[in-house]
């Protein structure tokens, strides 16, 4: 099959990549996949992945409940049987894998596999370019889900890319209080038209009065940038992860008191509710889609230029 291969810290299209093995999983044959940060870090070696990339998809199941279907997937594969399991947690599972990041080949392929308790199908009524977003939409909803968020919040968001965006849109329906800070006015524009206050990072000025501060960056020092606009005893949401090791003074945690909150996935069900009832917009994201065989070139540019959705077309459906 077809897919787009992360090996020794290089990115290459193969045109005869082996076709994954169900071994009691779903056999899934994708349509579109995106591309995320996360494939960005994973590729200056972040989690040391090696094997197909891509985890934000939409697909059509070729066995069990959804043959035939269209299918989203959770990109955790968790044993089901240790304690962390049991104690309702399968997303920390220590013995899990992870779609296109941890030891499981992704989405940037003609097929992937996942196990049926992964999959979710896609209502009608959401096109398969939108239904890509469900994955990262699902992330944002992970803040309200860990965290109570009252409508007279101030809230701000770090970043105005892809998850920054999603992030300020997802907070948005628990507050109006939502600025979003990044250094695009390209990006930032995108926000001002879904009706988003915004300011570019070189010119706002901090006056830690947030009560919570996202850190969407992508940058190992976001959160160092969210500590100069956090107010004390505020809460600071970490979103970013970056490949390499960072290095921050914790002496402003203590001495105000803040709450850092670590956030990964997400709900899904939420996320394609949200998306097909247009809560939340996509498709002013969507800036290219391109087929696979150009995805190490895609993958590229989205490391080189500010870009918000690169869409990777697999296959007709």
């Amino acid at each position: 099959m077809k897919a787009v291969v992360l090996s020794s810290g290089q990115v290459r299209f193969e045109s005869a990549y082996p076709v994954p093995q169900a071994a009691g999983e779903v056999l899934i044959r994708v349509l579109c996949a995106g591309i995320c940060e996360t494939d960005l870090q994973l590729m200056r070696g972040y989690m040391g992945f090696e094997g197909v990339l891509g985890h934000e998809f939409v697909g059509i199941a070729e066995s069990g409940r959804y043959a035939g279907q269209r299918v989203v997937g959770e990109i955790n594969c968790s044993c089901g049987d240790c304690s962390t399991c049991r104690a309702g947690l399968p997303t920390h599972c220590p013995h899990r894998s992870v779609l296109g990041i941890l030891a499981r080949d992704g989405a940037f392929a003609e097929y992937v596999r996942l196990p049926e308790a992964n999959l979710h199908p896609v209502p009608d009524s959401l096109e398969t370019h939108e239904a890509v977003f469900v994955e990262p939409v699902a992330a944002a909803f992970q803040i309200p889900a860990q965290l109570t968020i009252s409508s007279d919040q101030r809230v701000i968001v770090l970043g105005d890319g892809r998850l920054g965006n999603l992030c300020a849109q997802a907070l948005r329906l628990h507050t109006a209080d939502v600025t979003v800070i990044g250094k695009h006015s390209r990006k930032l524009a995108v926000l001002e038209r879904m009706g988003f206050r915004t300011m570019l990072l070189a010119e706002a000025a901090p006056d830690r009065s947030a009560d919570l501060v996202v850190d969407c960056t992508g940058s190992p020092t976001g959160i160092t940038t969210a500590l100069q606009f956090v107010r004390p005893r505020g809460t600071i949401v970490l979103k970013t992860t970056v490949a390499g090791e960072q290095t921050l003074s914790l002496a402003p945690l203590v001495i105000d008191e803040i709450t850092l909150v670590g956030s990964r996935c997400g709900p899904f069900e939420p996320a394609i509710r949200a998306l097909a009832r247009k809560e939340i917009e996509v498709a002013p994201l969507i800036e290219s889609i391109r087929p696979l065989e150009e995805g190490a070139e895609a993958l590229a540019d989205a490391g080189r230029m500010p870009t918000l959705k690169t869409l990777l077309a697999v296959a007709a459906g």
